[in-house]
């Protein structure tokens, strides 16, 4: 039983990956709604934010009493194994994918493939 609670206990993108895709999905997104989304703390969104905007990944502006995210899709992952693949084809991916049929998931990843071949090229 311990056993199966640690195998759940596990997901497949860190909480930094999990408020990216958030807001990649919702650009206007309070900050109470990313961390909900997200199954995190307000303040530990606010600080991945804080990441991703030092890192480039994200651009803050506030619009009147509320922030306004931009996603920069031209980033490579941070990780060295990824390092070659933009993280934009990924998120594109994940922020349609409650919509998306099979021929859209397939799109985009002929989409992250081709982006990838391009990079390659370009070396």
């Amino acid at each position: 039983m311990a056993n199966d609670r640690k195998r759940d206990a596990w997901t497949l993108l860190t909480s930094h990956g999990h408020v990216l895709v958030e807001i990649a999905r919702n650009p206007d997104a309070r900050i109470r709604d990313i961390s909900a989304a997200a199954g995190i703390t307000e303040r530990a969104a606010m600080a991945i934010i804080a990441d991703l905007d030092a890192a480039g990944y994200v651009t803050r502006s506030r619009v009147g009493r509320r922030n306004r995210y931009v996603v920069h899709l031209d980033l490579p992952f941070r990780h060295p194994a990824q390092h070659d693949l933009l993280v934009g084809p990924f998120l594109r991916m994940l922020a349609e994918l409650p919509g998306e049929s099979a021929p859209q998931v397939a799109k985009a990843a002929k989409a992250l493939k081709a982006a990838n071949a391009v990079k390659a090229v370009q070396k």
